[in-house]
């Protein structure tokens, strides 16, 4: 206790005043001039706390057990005692080791905190990539409508905005429900069934429980938007997309399948997909090691599958073929990243 007077002056001076200013600054030798002048500075006021204080004190203690005591340390005047080299050595050492310390934990705890704002920044910057493109695809649709004057408009506009509502104040949080998630995408589905009309066989399949978990945002609209962008919107007949999302308590796997457009003047889906990078990165910050996702390509139809593992200890299989995809034999696309 006499002590920690020290301790304290050497490590606040240390962490809130020497290293903002000169290591923060890259300030390197003026850095090192300041650390060996406080380094001294308070092994010495160490030393005078000793000498005053704190051995006089256990002398005084040792001598309730035995009148006759003596110290070697207390030997010698103020200043021999102050100036003697084992003993100076001896503060320097206790005066380090506890501040140093201190301040790697200080630095650990910095380290940590910076990584997890950049890490926010970065899924923040990502999710705020996904908000626009959804809603401009979303916009594409409503003038699509209103184009041909289609009476549908106003059901469009109404669905609309409850996506806007769902991205603007609940895609805030870095997790909802999933169960609010899917409604979105069910309502999504129904503004282009609108959309497309008797042109487009859409099938949309569910199954298990969805009442309790919770997963980040938007994760799954950017491969059903695909299958829309990338294969409804360019057949001009026959135009499929199946959607087939599995759901259990541990994970979730979902299939999105849709017609490939004739080749000659279909854009190559591996390339300029700014949803599916993005999704790519975002698996990797929010689910790593608890997800996969796969994309085929058929010579008529695309596949994705993509698969999250909900708990810490709930990795997800690789995908594997069912028997509904044994009779395809699939090319995976690479997408740079």
């Amino acid at each position: 206790m006499m002590l920690l007077p020290v301790h304290l002056f050497y490590f606040y001076t240390l962490s809130y005043f020497i290293v903002p200013k000169y290591l923060y600054t890259r300030k390197f030798l003026q850095l090192a001039v300041m650390l060996v002048l406080l380094t001294l500075l308070c092994a010495s006021v160490y030393r005078v706390i000793e000498i005053l204080f704190a051995d006089p004190y256990f002398l005084k203690e040792m001598r309730k057990l035995n009148p006759q005591a003596k110290w070697k340390k207390l030997d010698g005047t103020f200043l021999q005692q102050l100036t003697n080299p084992e003993y100076f050595i001896h503060a320097l050492e206790q005066s380090n080791s506890i501040v140093w310390i201190g301040l790697v934990i200080k630095f650990v705890q910095m380290w940590h905190e910076r990584k997890q704002v950049a890490l926010q920044s970065e899924l923040n910057f990502l999710k705020s990539q996904i908000h626009p493109h959804f809603l401009f695809n979303t916009l594409n649709n409503l003038y699509a409508l209103t184009l041909k004057q289609s009476a549908k408009s106003s059901e469009v506009v109404l669905g609309l905005s409850d996506i806007l509502r769902y991205m603007l104040y609940e895609c805030d949080s870095d997790y909802v429900p999933l169960r609010r998630d899917i409604a979105i995408i069910r309502n999504y589905l129904t503004l282009e069934k609108l959309r497309y009309g008797e042109r487009l066989d859409l099938n949309f399949n569910q199954s298990g429980s969805i009442e309790n978990q919770i997963i980040a945002p938007l994760l799954m609209i950017p491969l059903i938007e695909n299958a829309f962008k990338h294969g409804a919107s360019e057949m001009m007949e026959e135009a499929w997309v199946n959607i087939d999302l599995d759901v259990d308590m541990n994970r979730l796997k979902l299939k999105v399948s849709n017609g490939r457009p004739d080749q000659t003047n279909a854009p190559s889906a591996s390339c300029g997909n700014i949803g599916i990078l993005n999704l790519r990165k975002r698996l990797e910050l929010l689910y790593p090691q608890r997800h996969t996702l796969t994309i085929y390509e058929e010579e008529d139809m695309y596949l994705v599958i993509m698969e999250i593992g909900f708990g810490a200890e709930s990795l997800p299989p690789l995908s594997k073929k069912s028997e509904s995809d044994s009779n395809l034999i699939p090319k995976e696309i690479k997408c740079n990243t």
